[in-house]
């Protein structure tokens, strides 16, 4: 020790305890917080109802006053100034499908399985249908294999159905088929418009394309589809990147027009999601877009926890019954961690098992329920921890909100439809398949 060194054992005996002390309280500071261990009324009033209606099993859960209330704001936020088509993989169900129709009045859908299309085209014969990604031919092969044969009344693909074509060589494939079928197909054209996930990605490629269709006996030119989710992700100005996607789009319809030599301003010019779709409002003078698509906006899984989206409401949830509760946390091989864990961290403290798991989805209610990062995740009985005041008991119910709704809703074997102003009125819609 130097003779400038003033630190004497003692000293640093107590320098060493105030370190020691305040690790200990940046440590207390860093902890998180306990959440209390109920449900709050909306979802006690769920829980309630869940224990008269039905069985004891993972169920998915729509809110209909909730839909409805979204679906009424899409319509105010549309203002009839675009119309509308339902993105039918994120509502994957016949009678929420029809509920949203007749809601919005619209009837047009955008689908994306070959299965689907043809559900669609039997229960629904007056849907006018978007394709919203590009179909193998062979899949659209299968589509005309299964649909059954045109009765008065039914869907007719001639008039009611746009494939989407991104390519010359698929716009060739379409072309072949039709003729071996004797087929008239109606084809919309899907154009980048910032995205790149595909598409034509510049307005001189369309010239070919187009011209192959007004060359065809068989095809007709139907609109052009230009998805832009991008522009509520991507750095930088929301409304920029909307005008900068939208005026991609222009250059599309204006190369058009100029190539067909006719405006195709009453066709279908597609664009919009439900991240951006509010995006719109009174801007339809200023962009050629006429459509807009949307869907998850309606329920409002997780993921369309945005901006864009902040009057819309959670409409659908993922209800599951408790099987065991285990204090404190027990993980195999390693004794005491379990008990570590819950001291660090409150909301381990206790081990929740449910009826199943590993859903797209997060816990919502009672607050403070999460997977354990150490136990790992089960599609059987997944293990959920929380806090010591946790007052969940075995047949109780948890409730977890999807992350999106279109591989959410198909893990279950329909949708339980729940009146939130009266929940004593109830409905069980099938999902696709």
């Amino acid at each position: 020790m130097s003779q400038n060194d003033n630190f004497s054992p003692g000293r640093r005996r107590l320098l060493l305890g105030a370190g020691a002390l305040t690790l200990a309280g940046t440590a207390s500071w860093l902890r998180p917080s306990s959440a209390d261990g109920g449900h709050g009324p909306y979802f006690q009033g769920l829980d309630d109802t869940l224990r008269q209606h039905g069985p004891y099993q993972p169920r998915l859960i729509i809110d209909r006053q909730r839909l409805l209330a979204n679906i009424d704001l899409l319509s105010q936020q549309l203002a009839g100034q675009f119309n509308y088509r339902i993105v039918t993989k994120s509502l994957p169900s016949l009678p929420l499908l029809k509920l949203v129709m007749a809601r919005t009045g619209t009837r047009r859908l955008m689908v994306f399985h070959q299965p689907f299309l043809n559900q669609v085209a039997s229960a629904l014969p007056d849907a006018d249908v978007l394709l919203g990604k590009p179909m193998p031919v062979k899949a659209a092969r299968q589509f005309y294999h299964d649909l059954p044969a045109a009765s008065p009344g039914g869907f007719e693909p001639a008039h009611q159905l746009q494939w989407l074509i991104d390519s010359p060589e698929r716009l060739a494939q379409y072309d072949q088929l039709a003729a071996e079928l004797g087929l008239q197909l109606r084809i919309n054209i899907e154009i980048d418009v910032g995205l790149h996930r595909g598409g034509i990605r510049a307005p001189a490629e369309l010239v070919p394309m187009l011209n192959h269709i007004e060359q065809s006996p068989r095809l007709s030119f139907a609109g052009f589809m230009g998805y832009e989710p991008h522009i509520v992700k991507a750095p930088g100005s929301v409304t920029w990147r909307r005008d900068q996607a939208m005026a991609r789009y222009q250059g599309f319809v204006d190369q058009a027009e100029q190539t067909l030599g006719r405006s195709i301003r009453n066709l279908t010019l597609n664009t919009g999601g439900s991240t951006t779709y509010t995006l719109y409002r009174d801007q339809h003078e200023r962009f050629a877009a006429n459509e807009i698509a949307a869907g998850s906006a309606l329920v409002k899984p997780t993921d369309f926890d945005l901006p864009t989206l902040a009057d819309h409401q959670p409409a659908a949830y993922i209800a599951t019954p408790v099987l065991k509760v285990v204090e404190p946390p027990e993980i195999p091989g390693i004794p005491g961690l379990g008990r570590l864990m819950g001291w660090w961290n409150p909301n381990r403290h206790k081990a929740v098992f449910i009826y199943g798991g590993d859903w797209k989805a997060v816990a919502e209610s009672p607050a403070g329920l999460s997977p354990n990062p150490i136990y790992g995740r089960s599609t059987n009985q997944e293990m959920l921890n929380g806090s010591a005041a946790l007052a969940l008991q075995p047949d109780d119910w948890v409730f977890l909100r999807p992350s999106q709704s279109e591989r959410v809703f198909l893990a279950f074997d329909g949708i339980d439809s729940y009146d939130g102003n009266d929940r004593r009125s109830h409905e069980h819609w099938p999902v696709l398949g």
